[in-house]
Order: C-alpha cells, then sequence, then structure tokens
C-alpha cells in the first residue's frame, strides 16, 4: 500500500511510537494524518498535514465521534496501548484489565469503527502495533504479553474477515523501545522514529508480519523454529532481571 497521498490516523499519538508514527507518515508525503490521542491539545497541528483527534481507544462513544471526524481515512495504525509491570497472579486486577481494555477491546473497537469508513472511501488497511510479546510471555509484564497475544490473534481474524472488502491488515511486531512506557526495562531498546520508518515500509511492501528491529527479527527467527524455545528465553530474561 502506497503511504504517500495516504488520510491516515494514528491512535496514542501524542508520544512515543506514535508520535514517531505521526513524523514518518508526514515524511512520507501523506496527505492527511489524524494524530488521535486521549488530550489532543498535547499534540502540534496546524501545518495542513497534521490534524489532532480526541479519541480515548476504550470508550465506544469516543471512537464512534472520531471515526465521523476522520471520515476520510484510509489508513489505520492501532498504536495505542497500556502496559502494567509485575508478575501476572501477584498483579492488581484492574491492572491486568485495563491492558486487555486497551490493547485487545480498545484496537477492536477502532477496527470495528474504521473498517466502514474504510471501505467508503476505497478500500485501505488497518496496522496494528503488537510485539514481540504477543509471541511468548514476558512473566514481567504478563498482563501486557497475554492482551497482545489476544490483539496478534484478533489481526489474524480481522485480516481473514476484512480482506474480501478490500482492507489489509498489517501486524507489526516491534521489541522494546527507547519510550516513556519502557522506563526501567533492562533491554536494548530501538529508536522509535527508526522503528516508525520501518513499520512504513513494510506496509508499503506488502508484509502481512513487520519486524521493525534488530530484536524483533530475532525473536521471529527463534519463534519460526521453536516457540517453546522463545518462550523458554523469555523466562530466563525476566529472571535474570529480576536477580
Amino acid at each position: 500500500m502506497s503511504i504517500a497521498n495516504s488520510v491516515a490516523l494514528v491512535t496514542g499519538a501524542s508520544r512515543g511510537l506514535g508520535g514517531a508514527l505521526v513524523r514518518a507518515l508526514r515524511e512520507a508525503g501523506a496527505r492527511r494524518v489524524y494524530a488521535a490521542a486521549r488530550s489532543p491539545a498535547a499534540i502540534a497541528g496546524g501545518d495542513g498535514v497534521v490534524t489532532p483527534c480526541r479519541l480515548d481507544v476504550t470508550d465506544a462513544a469516543s471512537v464512534a465521534a472520531a471515526a465521523r471526524f476522520a471520515h476520510d481515512v484510509t489508513l489505520v495504525f492501532n498504536n495505542a496501548g497500556s502496559m502494567a509491570r509485575g508478575a501476572l497472579l501477584a498483579d492488581r486486577d484492574d491492572a491486568a484489565r485495563q491492558d486487555m481494555e486497551t490493547n485487545f477491546f480498545g484496537a477492536l473497537n477502532v477496527l470495528r469503527a474504521f473498517s466502514g469508513v474504510i471501505v467508503r472511501n476505497g478500500g485501505g488497511a488497518f496496522v496494528n502495533i503488537l510485539s514481540v510479546s504477543a509471541l511468548a510471555n514476558s512473566p514481567d509484564a504478563g498482563g501486557y504479553s497475554a492482551s497482545k497475544a489476544a490483539a496478534h490473534s484478533m489481526t489474524q481474524a480481522a485480516r481473514a474477515e476484512l480482506a474480501p472488502r478490500g482492507i489489509a491488515v498489517f501486524g507489526a511486531y516491534p521489541g522494546p523501545l527507547d519510550t516513556e512506557m519502557a522506563t526501567g526495562l533492562i533491554a536494548r531498546k530501538a529508536a522509535p522514529d527508526m522503528v516508525a520508518r520501518a513499520i512504513l515500509a513494510g506496509v508499503a511492501s506488502g508484509q502481512d508480519d513487520i519486524w521493525p528491529d534488530d530484536m524483533a527479527r530475532q525473536v521471529a527467527a527463534v519463534w519460526s523454529r521453536s516457540p517453546k524455545l522463545l518462550e523458554r528465553q523469555f523466562a530466563n530474561l525476566a529472571g535474570r532481571a529480576a536477580a
């Protein structure tokens, strides 16, 4: 899918990878980029390309309002995310629930609301921002990993359902990023702007599954050979970090 001249919407666009995606889309020649966030006042617009948009993905009414506002969209980046740190079984129920509400149900809300918009505009694509933690659970963020695994499965379902309607569905699986969400995480972290550009390149080349950084590609290689080995490696990494 061509990025140039597209009309895109990015959820969770006020910072981190979302902000980087907005910058990358503008640089790649998108005609309009709706930068969506709960507090869009923090997003700089007014350049004729970036348009701030209020959106809480966990609120169906907010998502419906955003779909009416961004009525010309052809490309949606499902990027808004939540990550509670800590062991899943020892975690507060509300923290794990918030991860699922944002990372799974929030993304599903966006898919449902914007699929009709994209069809009316002649077709396009969704890009679900997932994580390498969708492939094997990271025990130091068990609820987050579970929510991303659910979103990974949802991406496959949406891809099958939307293909006959002229909508592609991509999954992007970055490793740890150098963002506020990953503060305190002991791991090699990729630069968000580099990852954003790699995601756009994957979309432009039609890759269903996008591995946008070195760690993502290493994880994908292990996962393709042995999902059980990847599970053990993630568990060992979490154990060393906790020691």
